[in-house]
Parts: structure tokens; sequence; C-alpha cells
């Protein structure tokens, strides 16, 4: 059984992985503005209202996500849960792994901040939704161990396959 959950854990890094690598090179998502500082509404006031309005900034671009976004936010927050319930559980520095899979994760993915606040919200839920139900490693906590390496690793897969460079 030991056996199986190791080539199983194996199976999802892997799988991971390749999700990483795929999508490290898909097409960068809009970047949204950076905010006025407090030096350039200084530099403002010395204008006129009609120099403000011939030089006003269009519209601000919105910030589009990914089609692949929800599969990445569930995603993170299995990484999440993996990260804490592995530790938990005695898989030793297996947390570490699902910690690090994350940070090349966000490396790969999050081109704004607010792209990388939601995707580390998620990584945290997991961890932190699963901190305050489980004190003990249990049969359950086992099964769910189980469950997310096979769910993240179809995840990964899917999303590799269909968002991955062509």
């Amino acid at each position: 059984m030991k056996d199986e959950r190791a080539i199983r854990l194996r199976f999802a890094a892997s799988l991971a992985t390749s999700l990483l690598l795929s999508l490290g090179s898909a097409p960068p998502v809009a970047a949204a503005p950076a905010p006025l500082g407090h030096a350039a509404t200084k530099e403002k006031s010395h204008k006129s209202d009609k120099d403000e309005k011939a030089t006003a900034p269009a519209v601000p671009a919105v910030e589009t996500a990914p089609p692949y976004e929800p599969q990445l936010l569930r995603l993170s927050e299995m990484l999440g849960a993996l990260a804490y319930l592995q530790d938990l559980c005695g898989h030793h520095h297996d947390g570490q792994i699902w910690r690090a899979k994350m940070a090349a994760l966000i490396a790969a993915e999050a081109k704004t901040s607010l792209r990388k606040e939601r995707l580390a919200g998620a990584f945290n839920r997991g961890f932190r939704g699963y901190a305050l139900t489980y004190r003990l490693c249990t049969p359950n906590a086992q099964a769910i161990i189980t469950r997310f390496l096979d769910e993240s690793g179809k995840l990964a897969h899917d999303v590799a396959h269909r968002y991955g460079p062509g």
C-alpha cells in the first residue's frame, strides 16, 4: 500500500511538473495598470484642465483570467491541502514538495499581483481548511490525500493537454 501511494505521489508530481512547464509558455495575462503614486498626483496639480483632458489615459484594461483559471485555483487548493495533510501524516518533506510546486506555479502563472494573490489565497484556503479540521492523521485524512493525488494528477494532465502549447 505504501508503494502504491509513493507511485501515485510521483505520478501526480510529474504531471504537475509537466503542467507547470507547458503553462510557462502560455500567453501572458493582461497586466493591470499601475496605480498612480503621490508624485503623479502632485505633478498633475501643475497642469491646467485643458492639458489634463488632452493627456487623459485611456480606460484601464481589465485583467482577464485565462480560460483554465478555475482549474488552477482548484489545483492550488489541493496543493495547500496536500502540503498540510502529508506533513500531518508523516510523509517526510512531502509538504515542502507541494509548497515548491505552488511557488513554481505562481512564478509561471502570476503575471500580476492580483493573480498571485488569487493563487496563493487558494493554496492557503486549502491548507487552513484542513488544518482546522484535522489535528491528527486519520484514515479519512489518508483517503483525502489519495483522492487529491489522483484528482490533481488528472487536473494537471487535462489542463496541460487542453490549454498547453499546441
